[in-house]
């Protein structure tokens, strides 16, 4: 048996890296893919361009446009000095976000009374929305702190009925810390689910096409007449794309810590270990494709058609918490949201089996059980 196994794991890598084109196909997409997405998929806001509306013009608004030019969050793009330009900056996509200040601004604060700072966020983006109006509200909430500071060191200071000297009255402040991510990189949240997406995608479809190709080219009839057994064709066929697929793991982490510097705090055989029960359900699918399929192209639609669902309920980009009741059920069928799991929690959080046995425990169930039922429709299409 494992002699005939032997000759058919030759047969597939000699088939598989005799063209330099095919050596380049299995490595270096998903490299690039890698590289590619870990620079594009980035929700971290940096520098937002904003306009400066001083309906005021006095020190203290001159004061609170310099925390927001000190920041390093914002460039003041344009200054616009009635409606009409504020509409035409935030239609035109000059500025993500205005800043108008009113008149008063200053003559309030000196007098204790409560004033107010308008800012106006284009939603278009409704994640970059949020991130510029939680910068804008953190510089102003500061600016209002140390304002209502000065007005308390200006006051005389008072003797309570004990005798003590009341100073003003006492402040309760929140520092955060902030674990796994300090920085809050949407990089180091988003590259890890990359890792696991491109996997699942290379692994898929290149199964999904061998078998077909065997059909496509007529060598699959003599297979059937070879003393090859089904099961030992099957493991022949999936082998090598598993041996593919963990090199493919290995390159693409490698490219996450030498380009991105994304953190690894978690074990390497770990990682590959859960790799090689992640890897039992996207080759199971991609041979259940094959056998339904008549032609490459049948099988790279169907491949696409599971991937899809697949990425989108997986918790890559969406949080599963967000989603409705029953598509946040739907997601326990979704092999790809317990891999993306481990590995955030493998580079993130440098977690181990005590944590991730769950996930473990879901990839082995679903690997043998898409598997299992891929090798009896295998079995019945040889039939």
């Amino acid at each position: 048996m494992w002699e005939r196994i032997r000759v058919i794991l030759r047969k597939e890598f000699i088939q598989a890296l005799r063209e330099p084109r095919m050596r380049i196909l299995l490595f270096v997409p998903p490299i690039l893919q890698s590289i590619i997405f870990g620079f594009a998929v980035n929700l971290d806001v940096d520098h937002a361009q904003i306009a400066w509306m001083d309906m005021d013009r006095t020190p203290a608004s001159r004061d609170l446009r310099e925390r927001f030019e000190g920041s390093g969050r914002f460039d003041v793009v344009a200054l616009p000095r009635n409606e009409a330009e504020v509409q035409r900056v935030l239609d035109g996509g000059e500025a993500q976000a205005v800043v108008r200040i009113l008149p008063g601004f200053e003559r309030d604060l000196k007098r204790g009374r409560p004033t107010e700072v308008q800012v106006l966020v284009d939603g278009t983006n409704s994640n970059t929305a949020s991130l510029v109006s939680n910068y804008a509200g953190g510089i102003i909430a500061d600016f209002s702190v140390d304002a209502m500071a000065q007005q308390q060191n200006g006051r005389v200071l008072t003797r309570s009925p004990g005798g003590a000297v009341n100073a003003g009255v006492p402040q309760i402040t929140a520092r955060s810390r902030v674990w796994f991510n300090p920085d809050l990189y949407s990089r180091n949240y988003f590259v890890p689910g990359v890792i696991a997406n491109i996997i699942m995608m290379v692994t898929l479809m290149l199964t999904a096409l061998a078998i077909v190709r065997e059909k496509e080219i007529g060598t699959m009839e003599q297979l059937m007449v070879t003393p090859v057994r089904p099961i030992e064709l099957m493991l022949g066929k999936t082998l090598p794309f598993a041996i593919v697929g963990l090199l493919d793991v290995a390159a693409v982490s490698t490219v996450a810590l030498v380009i991105f510097h994304i953190p690894f705090r978690g074990s390497v055989l770990l990682l590959f270990a859960c790799s090689l029960l992640f890897l039992m359900t996207s080759l199971g699918a991609g041979l259940f494709l094959s056998t339904i399929s008549q032609t490459q192209q049948q099988a790279m639609m169907a491949s696409f058609f599971f991937s899809t669902p697949a990425f989108m309920l997986s918790g890559f980009a969406f949080p599963i918490r967000n989603m409705p009741i029953a598509v946040q059920y739907l997601t326990y069928l979704n092999p790809l949201r317990y891999f993306i799991e481990i590995v955030r929690g493998l580079f993130l959080k440098g977690v181990g089996v005590s944590v991730l046995w769950p996930q473990m425990v879901c990839l082995a169930v679903y690997g043998v059980a898409v598997l299992g039922l891929s090798a009896l429709r295998f079995h019945k299409t040889l039939d």
